[in-house]
């Protein structure tokens, strides 16, 4: 299994280069980062009608946060466990009913690259990238943030905005502890299978990520889109 898991982004990124591109490539980088956090008990927050588009170049994310109900809840179904890790990383308690978080990213990011590939048995394989330079080097430690959303319409699923559903999440810390490695020397990368979920939509899915500084400032952003290549 372990060796499964281990191929399984290359053979996703296989099959998608013959169909389709995925990838933050040629996207601007986001201003900032709003997080939405909602209970799994607070359907009411799911579809309050005074919910507001995001504004441009904002990147915003729903984490549907585990309710002690389990599930009897009525968002339990989207509720995942990582909304509790970020909350922890946030260092904030999980809402009763909802909390929302802004984070702007740098003014002079660095340059970040995501990328995945078509979903296969369950699991996608996605990457992060920041490519190292000699004239301005990433400040480690730094953590990057890896996540898996399905982007929802606004007026489907009972939500009147769009927004960017969590499905999955992943973290990788370079703490600058230990020399780097010739190619991290070049690049900080990570690359992983991230699973979908039972209930999300393939067609959906797409992925986002951030890196933060030691202090927990974003000094990059980035999302992928996809395109058909011809």
């Amino acid at each position: 299994m372990k060796h499964f898991l281990c191929l399984l982004p290359l053979a996703i990124a296989a099959t998608a280069q013959a169909q389709s591109s995925c990838s933050s490539d040629g996207q601007r980088t986001p201003v900032a980062v709003v997080e939405r956090f909602t209970s799994a008990d607070c359907e009411n927050c799911w579809s309050d009608a005074a919910a507001r588009p995001a504004p441009p170049r904002t990147l915003v994310l729903d984490w549907i946060v585990p309710s002690p109900r389990g599930d009897e809840a009525p968002l339990s179904a989207a509720a995942t466990r990582d909304a509790n890790d970020r909350l922890a990383a946030l260092h904030r308690a999980a809402p009763t009913a909802s909390y929302s978080n802004q984070t702007p990213v740098a003014k002079r990011p660095y340059r970040m690259r995501v990328a995945h590939g078509l979903p296969f048995n369950g699991y996608i394989g996605a990457s992060m990238e920041l490519p190292q330079s000699e004239v301005r080097p990433v400040p480690l430690p730094v953590t990057g943030w890896l996540v898996l959303v399905e982007t929802i319409a606004a007026g489907t699923e009972g939500t009147p905005v769009e927004r960017n559903l969590v499905r999955n999440s992943l973290t990788r810390t370079w703490d600058g502890r230990h020399q780097l490695s010739k190619d991290e020397q070049k690049r900080l990368w990570e690359s992983r299978p991230m699973g979908l979920g039972a209930t999300a939509q393939p067609e959906r899915l797409r992925v986002v990520g951030w890196v933060e500084d030691a202090q927990g400032r974003i000094i990059t952003a980035a999302q992928s889109r996809c395109a058909e290549l011809p």
